[in-house]
Parts: structure tokens; C-alpha cells; sequence
């Protein structure tokens, strides 16, 4: 019983060599994703599962007590925590949602750089599979699911080859897709539909303007991308 989960574990903790064109073709399919607008709409839930997650991480780590949290089909969610509904705490919690994905990115990116594809991709199981407790919604269900599985998938039974592709493809939509949001969120904003977002939130917290927050998510996700790039490539 323990020889299979130990060759398990050593797969997981070794170093997998990348194929020859896995970086640029994981690259190029990330960016299609990212600009091209309809496999963006799709992609994009993705993207929401990873803000969401990261709020969530934050009032854990902050002290608060996670409540629940929604994703619609629409691209949008929901995290609810409790606790102080001002201070450090909250601040926090509320600025983790746009710059989580970059950092979470930024995290593979330096796994990767180190030869752990498959590291990355079980990490994504096990955070995937502890975000699911908390869903409280079932397009939120449906969508942590399918995106837990393919990701198992992969994993178990996906050849080094693909694996290293999946994880690639994975960290670099990450990275591309975070400084995208952040745009999208100011375009919302300036049409007049951005009063319930996390920027405005913040500003309501601080004091600070929600145009400087924005400007702080995306320094945040342009230097998690810059940094993130060059490991990837390793320059």
C-alpha cells in the first residue's frame, strides 16, 4: 500500500526536464486565451476561481472567518467573510482578490524554473479540492470540479510531455491574465459599473482614491508577469 503513494510522492517532489518548444507553445496558447475574446470569456472562470481562492486565503490568514464563497456563470463571485467590517484585516482581504492570481502565478513560475511540473499541477488538486469546501453555490460547484478534474487528469494519467505543457500553459494564463483584469476592472469603473468593485471597496476602507488601487493591482501583476517571464525562460 505505502510503495505506490511513495512513487507517487517521488514523482510529485523530483524534477521533470521540459520537452523541446513546451515554453513558447505554452506561452502562445496562454496569450490566444487571453486576447482573443471569445476562449477569453471561457478562460476567464479560471481566472475568477483564483481571485476568489486568493480573497479567501487572505480573511483566513488575516483572522477572519471564512463565510463562503460564489462564482457565476457570468465571470463574477463572491467571497463573504466575518469579522471587523473595517481595518488591516479587511484591507487585506479585499486587495488579495486581483494581485492572488500573479503571485499564485508567480509561485508556479518559480517551481517550474526549478524542473517541478508536476509539482505545480498537484498543488493546483490540492488547492482546488480545499476551495471546494467552501463553494456555496452550484455553478460554483460545477466549475471547481471540472476544473479539479481535468487538472487530476492531467496529473494521473497525462504523459511527462503534456503534463509539462498543462503546467506551463496553466502559470503563464496566470501571469498574462492577471494585468487583463485589472484593465477590464478600470474599463468597468469608467463606465460607471465598477461601484461594487474591489478597488472602490478599498477606497472606502482607506480613504485612498479606487484609481490609485487600481494602479496598485496592476504595478502588482505587471512585475508578478516580468519576473514570472524570466523564470519561465530562464533568463
Amino acid at each position: 500500500m505505502m510503495e505506490p503513494i511513495t512513487d507517487v510522492w517521488r514523482e510529485v517532489t523530483g524534477t521533470q526536464p521540459v520537452p523541446d518548444g513546451v515554453v513558447l507553445a505554452s506561452f502562445l496558447f496562454a496569450l490566444l486565451l487571453v486576447v482573443v475574446p471569445r476562449p477569453w470569456r471561457i478562460a476567464r472562470h479560471a481566472l475568477t476561481i483564483a481571485h476568489e481562492g486568493s480573497h479567501g486565503v487572505a480573511a483566513l490568514v488575516t483572522g477572519r472567518q471564512l463565510a463562503g464563497i460564489r462564482l457565476h456563470s457570468d465571470t463574477s463571485g463572491l467571497t463573504v467573510s466575518r469579522g471587523r467590517p473595517t481595518g488591516p484585516g479587511m484591507v487585506v482581504t479585499a486587495a488579495a482578490g486581483y494581485v492572488g492570481p500573479a503571485v499564485l502565478g508567480l509561485g508556479a513560475a518559480s517551481l517550474l524554473g526549478a524542473g517541478h511540473a508536476l509539482a505545480v499541477l498537484w498543488l493546483a488538486v490540492l488547492l482546488l479540492a480545499l476551495l471546494l469546501l467552501q463553494i456555496r453555490n452550484f455553478y460554483g460547484l460545477y466549475a471547481v470540479l471540472v476544473a479539479g478534474l481535468g487538472v487530476f487528469a492531467v496529473s494521473w494519467w497525462g504523459s511527462a510531455g503534456w503534463q509539462s505543457l498543462a503546467a506551463y500553459a496553466g502559470t503563464w494564463f496566470l501571469l498574462l491574465g492577471s494585468p487583463r483584469a485589472v484593465i477590464e476592472l478600470q474599463i468597468h469603473r469608467r463606465r460607471g459599473r465598477g461601484g461594487s468593485s474591489d478597488a472602490d471597496a478599498l477606497a472606502r476602507l482607506t480613504g485612498l482614491p479606487g484609481l490609485v488601487w487600481v494602479g496598485f493591482f496592476l504595478v502588482v501583476t505587471v512585475a508578478c508577469l516580468v519576473v514570472g517571464a524570466a523564470q519561465l525562460v530562464d533568463l
